[in-house]
């Protein structure tokens, strides 16, 4: 038993060491150990990059106003208008809400990428940016009968389109749980997020995380690339202030910290004799009480 026990801890600390040697896989196969990208490769804490105009997808939420502007002629106390130093009226700049139902406050688009604006209707949002987002629901709103009746002017109608919340564009913490699972975290990608940022928003590293350890996965398009695989130089963040490998967090990211490797091999050791253990107590149990039922004898006394 003991012989068993020991072979397998030293097979554990063989998979154990296997397990954490990171080495990206290519078309080729295993290209080696990875390396820091070099200055300039990607975007990090003290060199980073403005991301592309923000793409509305499911289930962002947005915030939507409609008005009408239009110039009128400014009129006085007594109901006339008023006279500029060249004989003509002064004119004003007025801002109104949309006739029958005003489009004001935030919308959460829906699975199939539109918008509802109640009385005026869906627009299909999904896959544009915020200006055309704005474009498209100006000319589907022009388009509407109901704005002739009341003498509206479609060169009027001014659209807003921001977001209030960033849904669609997450990045990934997973905490690798030492064979007790992986515990994963998403929050969304505001543009300017570090490593550094992101571990923060979790409050830290836990108990059980390995420093050493700690790469971001950027996401592939295709099968059959190479793995993008940033790593970490915790120590080096925290402790020192360096900031080459504090990348900058991109939509789809995974930031991956796995666990201890003796933390990994004690419960996967402790999950492989937990068993056997179990098993050991209830032969135990069953011997001690079939000597316990021997000892009483057929009868009171041992008789």
């Amino acid at each position: 038993m003991r012989w068993t026990v020991l072979g397998c801890g030293w097979l554990l600390i063989a998979a154990g060491c296997h397990h954490g040697t990171l080495a990206p896989v290519g078309p080729g196969g295993i290209n080696g150990p990875i390396a820091v990208p070099p200055p300039g490769a990607v975007p990090r804490e003290l060199d980073k990059i403005t991301l592309p105009p923000y793409v509305i997808e499911p289930p962002d939420q947005l915030l939507i106003e409609v008005v009408q502007r239009s110039t009128v002629p400014d009129i006085d106390e007594t109901g006339k208008p008023r006279i500029g130093p060249d004989g003509k009226p002064i004119l004003k700049t007025v801002t109104e809400r949309l006739p029958v139902q005003p489009i004001s406050g935030p919308f959460q688009v829906r699975p199939d990428g539109s918008v509802g604006l109640g009385f005026w209707g869906s627009v299909i949002v999904a896959g544009l940016t915020l200006d055309q987002a704005a474009e498209t629901i100006r000319q589907h709103i022009v388009k509407n009968p109901v704005l002739r009746e009341y003498g509206t002017a479609p060169e009027s109608i001014i659209v807003i389109v921001d977001v209030l919340a960033y849904n669609s564009k997450r990045y990934y913490i997973i905490y690798d749980g030492a064979g007790w699972g992986e515990q994963v975290i998403s929050f969304p990608v505001t543009g300017s997020e570090t490593v550094l940022d992101a571990i923060a928003n979790v409050g830290g590293l836990s108990d059980i995380a390995s420093k050493r350890n700690i790469w971001v996965a950027r996401r592939t398009p295709h099968p059959g690339q190479p793995w993008q695989i940033l790593p970490v130089d915790w120590v080096g963040i925290t402790q020192h202030g360096i900031s080459l490998t504090n990348y900058q967090i991109l939509p789809g990211d995974r930031i991956y910290v796995k666990a201890q490797k003796l933390v990994t091999i004690d419960r996967m050791m402790a999950r492989f004799l937990a068993p056997i253990e179990r098993a050991f107590g209830v032969t135990l149990l069953g011997a001690a009480t079939v000597n316990q039922i021997q000892g009483r004898g057929f009868g009171f006394g041992g008789r």
